[in-house]
Order: C-alpha cells, then structure tokens, then sequence
C-alpha cells in the first residue's frame, strides 16, 4: 500500500466522520431512520490491510463517533461486526490473489457485487447498533423497524456517494 493510498483513506476518513457527525447526526426520520454515512469508509478500505489492523481502524472509528455522539461503545462494536462481516464476506466471494483492484468500491468491483456486500455489512452494522441502543427485547419488533429503515437510508446515501465520487473501471 502506497503513501498516496494512506493519505487518499486519511482525508476520506476526516470527511466522513465530519459529514456523519456535523451534518448527519441530526437527520432522523420520525425516530425510525438514521443515515450513518461513515460506514463508506469501513467498506472500502483496501483490500491489502490486514485483518488486525481493520479491526483496530474499524474500533478507532466507532470510538470516535461514540465521543461525539455519547455512547458507550455502541458504535465501536457495531463497527467491529460490520468489519467482521466485511472479512467473512471477502474471504468466500473474492479469490485474494487474483485480485487487481486497491479497494472495493462500486466502480472497481460492479454494482451487484457492491451493494450485495454493503447491504450485508450495513446490516450487520445496524443491527449490532441499534439492539445495543436499544438493551432490551420487549421492544423488538421497533428496534428491527429501525434497524432495516436505517439501513435501506444509509444503503441509498452510500451508493449515491459512490456513484457521485467513483469512476467506472476503465476497460
């Protein structure tokens, strides 16, 4: 991994956390859906780091955001299954020597692939997210109502960021 590649993940990371933390924290739906934004730096971490250091990025992450958001390690586990998903995921789709691309992102990897992955990683994300927020189990079938909304919202703001800011491979 290159120098150019760090700094490229550096600016993305202080961009979107700002984005999530200034503008998107607010932006709740009728206390059903949530858009968490952040979870775009997470998927598309290059393919070359290691598994150690993802979880220790994708903990650092979530930390952050439970400083600004006042939670107690909500965010920094949910973030650690996204990144767990994340793993598992790659390891069964994607052959790890036979690949090209620096990073899974819409344009590198293709549309299906893509958001097949980001709805199972954004799941896992807000499911872990929102049943720890929660604590409880009388109100399951809310925090569930919560949870997919939230990921049908965040899904949608990740892909149009991707097609916005990523360019098509080039064949």
């Amino acid at each position: 991994m290159n120098s150019k590649l760090i700094f490229y993940n550096i600016i993305r990371w202080f961009l979107l956390l700002f984005v999530q933390i200034f503008l998107l924290r607010n932006m709740i739906f009728y206390n059903l859906s949530t858009p968490f934004l952040y979870v775009l730096f997470l998927l598309v971490l290059p393919f070359g780091i290691p598994n150690f250091l993802l979880y220790l990025i994708a903990f650092g992450t979530g930390l952050t955001l439970d400083a600004f958001y006042d939670t107690l390690g909500v965010h920094s586990s949910a973030c650690v299954a996204l990144m767990y998903v994340r793993i598992a995921f790659i390891n069964i789709s994607l052959n790890r020597d036979s690949i090209d691309e620096p990073e899974p992102s819409l344009g590198n990897m293709g549309f299906k692939w893509f958001t097949l992955y980001a709805t199972l990683c954004i799941f896992a994300h807000h499911i872990v997210l929102f049943f720890l927020e929660a604590f409880k189990l009388n109100e399951f079938i809310y925090t569930l109502t919560r949870a997919l909304l939230s990921m049908v919202f965040t899904l949608f703001t990740v892909l149009l960021t991707e097609f916005i800011f990523h360019n098509r491979k080039s064949a």
